[in-house]
């Protein structure tokens, strides 16, 4: 090969020229092999890792998941490809400094460093994805479940490893970090059990208040508009307790999930027009009750016991000893 004079053998760039061309030859005969396996084998990784995620929402559409489940999958299957990528792309680029005969141990040693101080300074952030990691895992709640999460209740709008967002009633939005959720009220699972505490006046026959109230609960549950929202009949309880005039009735119904507060509305009006149509005063603390012979009974309407107001209290005695004494005048002898 031909070289101008200054890149002679003997010559100064010669001898670089040359020593370049010996390194390049040690590069393409050791060191290029082992960068073409290791880019090969992140790229299977990459492909397996790939599939795996794929694998996952697929299989959560075939066995038909609802949207928020599904959200719930494509997010796990999204976090899990890029963690993934990140770790295998790590790895990978610590494999090429190497072989391009990089020292890695400063790198290594630095690194060592500043993970501990990200560590410590981000350490709620770590929990919070932890905590994220294990809740979609488990499956404790869903996007669109009514949930109680750190003393707050409310709709799930979205989720992700950091946080969960939850849509009051009134329209409030709360951000809840995932590390703060220590437990999982799920108001969406499986089925709702609501209890009516109906209070009815002590005159009243409990045992037609009974029939009374399971009647007008089965007329609910056989309603078209509630049918399917029952999932078992309404049970009465009988008198539950009895609290001055009053007598509480408990009235259970069994619903779907989240769906019972339609028949408990209803429920409630016609418990309203009922008591009105039978005659039957509902419960109340304060009434009072007089005393009253038969005569009185006859004489009510509907042989009612006759209520009255209670009669005033007698003022209470005075103190003697805070009365002023009886002043006499001296000088005209009147009494002050």
């Amino acid at each position: 090969m031909m070289r101008w004079d200054a890149f002679g053998h003997d010559r100064f760039l010669g001898k670089i020229l040359d020593e370049w061309i010996l390194d390049g030859q040690e590069f393409v005969h050791t060191k290029l092999p082992k960068l073409i396996v290791i880019a090969c084998i992140a790229f299977f990784l990459n492909k397996i890792l790939t599939i795996i995620t794929s694998r996952m929402v697929r299989v959560a559409e075939q066995h038909s998941a609802g949207p928020g489940r599904l959200a719930e999958v494509r997010t796990l299957a999204s976090v899990l490809r890029a963690t993934g990528l990140a770790i295998i792309g790590l790895i990978a680029g610590l494999q090429f400094l190497d072989a391009l005969g990089f020292n890695l141990s400063p790198l290594l040693a630095s690194a060592g460093v500043a993970g501990v101080a990200i560590g410590l300074a981000a350490q709620n952030i770590v929990k919070d994805m932890f905590n994220g990691i294990l809740i979609l895992l488990e499956g404790q709640f869903n996007v669109g479940d009514t949930v109680r999460l750190a003393g707050l209740a409310g709709t799930v709008e979205a989720m992700t490893l950091r946080k969960t967002t939850v849509r009051d009633g009134d329209g409030t939005l709360y951000i809840i970090p995932n590390s703060q959720i220590t437990t999982v009220a799920n108001q969406s699972v499986g089925f709702s059990v609501a209890t009516i505490n109906v209070s009815v006046d002590f005159s009243a026959n409990p045992d037609e208040v009974s029939k009374l109230l399971l009647a007008i609960a089965m007329d609910v549950r056989n309603d078209k508009n509630y049918k399917a929202a029952f999932l078992q009949d309404p049970q009465v309880l009988g008198v539950d307790s009895v609290k001055g005039s009053q007598m509480i009735f408990p009235v259970i119904f069994k619903t779907r999930a989240t769906e019972q507060y339609g028949p408990m509305r209803e429920f409630q009006r016609r418990v309203r027009f009922a008591l009105e149509q039978h005659h039957m005063l509902p419960g109340d603390p304060n009434r009072i009750f007089n005393t009253f012979t038969a005569e009185d009974r006859d004489g009510a309407p509907g042989g009612a016991p006759v209520r009255s107001k209670p009669e005033p209290e007698p003022p209470p005695a005075r103190d003697p000893t805070t009365l002023k004494p009886q002043e006499t005048n001296p000088f005209t002898g009147e009494s002050g």
